[in-house]
């Protein structure tokens, strides 16, 4: 007997990465709500998908670091469901450079701490409830980066953001354990053009951007979706409290000048 669809809630659902996870869950039957403070991004995906997913995807616009915004999402996901199985905490703002630190302003610290990292304390706090009422494997999935590791120069923002969500993780499966199992992805560079709205050409990837990864190709969108899915899954009942790196291989690489 096949398990029951998860209830999953998705933020950052409407394009990047969170699009890939987004299709991905779909595909494998799920109801997907998918929260993003872009409504026309939204409009795409729900528009996107195949006729026979049309019932199970529901859009929220909504800004994870604004709290009445996440508990009203909770509170539109209980009164439909009742129960969340899944919540994976993906928004976030990309862009990882910040400039000069002795020029960084505090408001636009604030705002990529506050996005990155308080919007995933504010939706874990808001969805503990309905998670606990899972009977099936709860699980949340949080989207961190290899640069919680490793860093180029004037990204201190991004990567305290991203360090933040490492620790945070080994913290909230210890809390939450063993009712709910919380893990982390680590992504590296991941192709998600094709996962974008909007009409700008981005420039084609060249043959060293694949080249320096050791698996010998930049990242997909699919590539993360298919982490995600796994551990959301029975088969990874025994993990918890880990930050699985997805980089192809670049953080174990040693790199020399020659």
């Amino acid at each position: 007997m096949s398990a029951p669809d998860k209830i999953c809630l998705v933020t950052g659902a409407a394009q990047g990465i969170g699009r890939a996870i987004t299709r991905r869950l779909l595909a494998d039957g799920h109801i997907v709500w998918c929260l993003d403070h872009d409504q026309g991004a939204l409009d795409d995906l729900a528009a996107g998908v195949d006729a026979t997913q049309t019932t199970r995807v529901h859009t929220i616009v909504a800004d994870v670091s604004c709290e009445d915004d996440v508990a009203a999402a909770a509170q539109a996901i209980k009164q439909q469901h009742g129960r969340l199985d899944l919540v994976v905490n993906n928004a976030g703002i990309s862009g990882p450079f910040n400039g000069p630190i002795d020029a960084l302003a505090l408001a636009d610290w604030q705002r990529v701490i506050d996005v990155n990292l308080t919007g995933f304390f504010l939706v874990v706090k808001h969805t503990v409830p309905l998670l606990r009422s899972s009977s099936q494997n709860a699980t949340i999935v949080n989207m961190a980066s290899s640069r919680a590791y490793q860093s180029e120069p004037q990204t201190e923002a991004y990567a305290a953001s991203k360090g933040g969500i490492h620790a945070l993780t080994h913290a909230l499966a210890i809390s939450l354990g063993p009712d709910i199992r919380v893990n982390a992805v680590a992504p590296g560079w991941i192709d998600v053009r094709s996962e974008q709205t909007g009409a700008d050409t981005p420039e084609p990837l060249r043959e060293i951007d694949h080249a320096q990864h050791p698996t010998g190709r930049v990242g997909r969108g699919e590539d993360i979706a298919g982490i995600v899915a796994f551990l959301a899954s029975a088969d990874a009942a025994f993990i918890t409290g880990q930050t699985l790196v997805a980089d192809g291989g670049m953080t174990r690489k040693m790199i020399y000048e020659h």
